[in-house]
């Protein structure tokens, strides 16, 4: 795997929409190890009020996160950008083993290294109840079809 993850910064409006599908897409994978690749090995996190630092814990915390989250699905939206940082804002439809359906919304704040790995991330999350029959996220599994809405248009 190179150690360059394009686009890489400096961010313009185009590069900086891509790089935010790009990590939609990589999560959407539900696959820790392919996702850790985006990120410095000693990349650094703060997820809700858990602090994740390297390559492996990144690993470690995501399968634990995509066993106890079950049928993920993901939208990220830029909400603004900087040289070498970007912030979004997202929302990810899930279920625990009940059947408990959940949408989860946050923001994050990234922050770049020169090859284009992220070296920090950021995450402030909130969950809310759902009833199954207010999920907006029906794509199959995996990457979000180009024609499926995003957060704005979906109203979120």
């Amino acid at each position: 795997m190179s150690d360059q993850r394009p686009p890489l910064p400096p961010f313009t409006p185009a590069t900086a929409v891509e790089k935010v599908r790009l990590a939609e897409d990589g999560w959407n994978s539900r696959d820790p190890a392919r996702v850790a690749l985006a990120y410095t090995v000693d990349s650094y996190w703060r997820n809700r009020a858990e602090f994740v630092e390297g390559r492996e814990a990144i690993v470690g915390f995501l399968t634990r996160k995509w066993q106890r989250e079950l049928d993920y699905r993901l939208i990220k939206e830029l909400w603004s950008f900087g040289e070498n940082r970007i912030a979004v804002r997202f929302a990810y439809e899930w279920h625990d083993d009940s059947g408990n359906w959940f949408r989860s919304y946050g923001n994050e704040n990234w922050e770049f290294d020169e090859h284009g790995l992220m070296r920090r991330r950021f995450a402030s999350i909130n969950d809310a109840p759902m009833p199954e029959t207010g999920r907006r996220f029906r794509w199959p599994l995996g990457r979000r079809p180009d024609d499926h809405l995003g957060l704005s248009d979906l109203g979120f």
